[in-house]
């Protein structure tokens, strides 16, 4: 395991009550899918240390509906080759993300990491590929 490609990346959550911004950054932002993923690793990480004591806790934490956290945690179940093309994505500048945490379901799903590797070649951007 100690080969295994890793990333490091910080989140910043927004307290609850606080509205949304855009960012007027100009090079743009993290694609979604990609902090969503930050934020299924950063919950994993907090169930392992004890800091949250299951996904209900966590949805609690973050302000989240049970279902929503497990759709995002679920991103972590993603074949690591496919995790590392999505925090790869580029920033997105302007329109929507050209990827979404809803059109990996049909991936993560795939229990076989091959044949969520075929599946995600199939889906993802063609600036990606």
């Amino acid at each position: 395991m100690s080969n295994c490609p890793t990333a490091t990346f910080t989140v910043l959550f927004r307290a609850p009550g606080h509205p949304w911004k855009p960012h007027s950054d100009s090079l743009g932002r993290a694609p979604r899918v990609a902090r969503h993923l930050a934020l299924a690793h950063e919950i994993e990480r907090r169930i392992r240390t004890g800091e949250f004591n299951d996904l209900a806790h966590a949805a609690r934490a973050f302000g989240l509906t049970r279902a929503r956290i497990t759709q995002i945690s679920n991103l972590t179940l993603l074949a690591p080759a496919i995790q590392a093309e999505i925090l790869a994505l580029p920033p997105v500048t302007a329109g929507r993300d050209t990827i979404s945490e809803r059109a990996l379901r049909p991936i993560v799903v795939e229990t076989v990491w091959e044949r969520q590797v075929a599946l995600w070649r199939r889906l993802r951007p063609r600036s990606a590929a």
